[in-house]
C-alpha cells in the first residue's frame, strides 16, 4: 500500500510540474506577443522595444493609455515576477527566459518544439525577432 501511494504522489506530482510547464510556455508566449505588439506600434519610422517590462503596461508613447499585458506574470515555477532579460543589440528587452536552472519533465511540448535538452527551463527564450514574425506571417497568408 505504501509503495502505491509513493508512486500516486510521484505522478501527482508530475502531473502539476506539467501543468507549470505549459503554463510557463503560455506566459513566454504572452510576453513576445506584448514585446512584438510595442515593437510594431512605435511611433514614427524607427522601431524600438520596451527599456523594461513595465512599459508593457503602460505605453507612455502616445497620447491615450496603450497596454500590452495587464499585469508582469510571475514565474509558474518559482511564484516570483522575476524574469532575465534578452537584451536586443540595439536596445531595450526583445525577450524573457526563466532564471532557475532546473530541467523540465518533458523534453518536448506541444506548441513549443524543442524544449532545449540540455540547458533545462532557462533555454527556453521567448524573443521577438521582427525578422522572423513577417516571415512567419507571410508562410500562414497574414
Amino acid at each position: 500500500m505504501g509503495g502505491g501511494l509513493a508512486a500516486y504522489g510521484e505522478m501527482a506530482s508530475h502531473a502539476r510540474q506539467r501543468e507549470k510547464e505549459a503554463e510557463l510556455i503560455w506566459i513566454g508566449n504572452q510576453f513576445r506577443e506584448a514585446i512584438g505588439l510595442y515593437y510594431q506600434r512605435s511611433p514614427g519610422a524607427v522601431k524600438r522595444y520596451p527599456e523594461k517590462l513595465e512599459d508593457l503596461l503602460d505605453d507612455r508613447r502616445f497620447l491615450a493609455r496603450q497596454r500590452y499585458l495587464r499585469r508582469i506574470y510571475a514565474d509558474p515555477m518559482s511564484g516570483k515576477a522575476e524574469w532575465g532579460l534578452v537584451q536586443a543589440p540595439e536596445g531595450g528587452i526583445k525577450g524573457v527566459y526563466r532564471l532557475a536552472k532546473d530541467s523540465p519533465i518533458k523534453p518536448r511540448q506541444p506548441g513549443y518544439e524543442p524544449f532545449p535538452d540540455a540547458l533545462g527551463y532557462s533555454g527556453l527564450r521567448f524573443e521577438y525577432e521582427p525578422s522572423l514574425q513577417s516571415q512567419q506571417n507571410r508562410l500562414r497568408g497574414r
